[in-house]
């Protein structure tokens, strides 16, 4: 069974300012998501799921899904605030769901087989997507625990606008993921060297060559039971706070310490582009320009 590309893009970009989901950054009207599912097409992916909210479902099935309604599978899920396990509800003021291991949640009877998880507006680029097809494709037949994610060298994700903040990763001797510390602010200052704010709240040089993540994931289908287990104890904990959220990573981070699952880190050559603010823009459709020219993607998604 060819793995599916699910797709989180239930937010509604309160910072960019609208649905920049649908906002066309290719020569010809191509959204972020359009070379998304383009690469996973090509890379073998065999379905696409997205993760979206009931309130735009229309707007995003127009204007995104049937774009590739005659090439792959298309099919939807809905992240609801009130979608919750038995015995929790949503306390009295809370106005935005759960947080990204919600949102993954909410394909649970959407999603059999192998899976992988992106960002709607996150830029990933054609290596990334054929790291994680060879990974799901090289399992062995009992796989249903298979953890992957994929890295990218930071200097391929750094902003030369300002800063930004990222998950630096932590290897073992076999490449299996240890842990992800978080940096904030992290720039090249002017002496050349990458800087950040580390977990003491002290700016430390970021190591060269390190690898970060951006929420590329892979999963086999056991990992909704283990979601469901590790969702189910940040509601009893954390679940009555009105701004709360639980992340993937805090859940992969659960089954390495609790030593339930080794991550594979899936290292890519691929460079990352993200849409966060109006000024991003430019910068996008400038570099899915040079891709093109390069030969790395078709003038026209076809």
């Amino acid at each position: 069974m060819k793995p599916t590309l699910l797709v989180l893009a239930a937010g509604m970009g309160s910072r960019y300012g609208g649905l920049k989901q649908i906002d066309p950054m290719g020569p010809n009207g191509e959204t972020v998501l359009d070379y998304s599912v383009y690469d996973a097409i090509r890379a073998g992916f065999g379905r696409v799921v997205f993760i979206i909210r009931e309130d735009f479902a229309e707007a995003f099935r127009n204007g995104i899904g049937a774009r590739f309604a005659d090439r792959i599978e298309v099919d939807y899920a809905f992240q609801r605030l009130d979608d919750l396990p038995a015995g929790f509800s949503v306390p009295e003021g809370r106005e935005k769901p759960w947080g990204t291991a919600h949102a993954v949640r909410a394909a649970r009877n959407v999603v059999t087989g192998h899976f992988a998880v992106i960002n709607a507006d996150d830029f990933y680029g054609r290596d990334a997507y054929q790291r994680a097809a060879c990974f799901f494709k090289n399992l062995p037949t009992d796989s249903s625990a298979a953890l992957a994610m994929v890295g990218y060298p930071l200097e391929n994700t750094l902003s030369d606008h300002g800063h930004v903040n990222r998950g630096i990763c932590g290897l073992d001797d076999q490449g299996y993921l240890t842990n992800v510390e978080e940096y904030l602010d992290i720039e090249r200052e002017t002496d050349g060297l990458v800087r950040g704010i580390a977990l003491d709240g002290k700016r430390h040089i970021v190591p060269a060559g390190c690898l970060v993540s951006m929420n590329f994931w892979a999963f086999g289908p056991a990992f909704f039971t283990q979601l469901e287990e590790g969702f189910t104890r940040f509601l009893m904990t954390s679940g009555d706070q009105l701004k709360s959220e639980c992340y993937i990573p805090t859940i992969v981070d659960q089954l390495i310490h609790g030593g339930h699952a080794q991550c594979q880190v899936l290292r890519t050559t691929s460079s990352w582009f993200g849409v966060t603010y109006p000024a991003d823009k430019p910068v996008v459709v400038e570099s899915i320009r040079q891709l093109i020219t390069t030969g790395e993607y078709p003038e026209t998604l076809a």
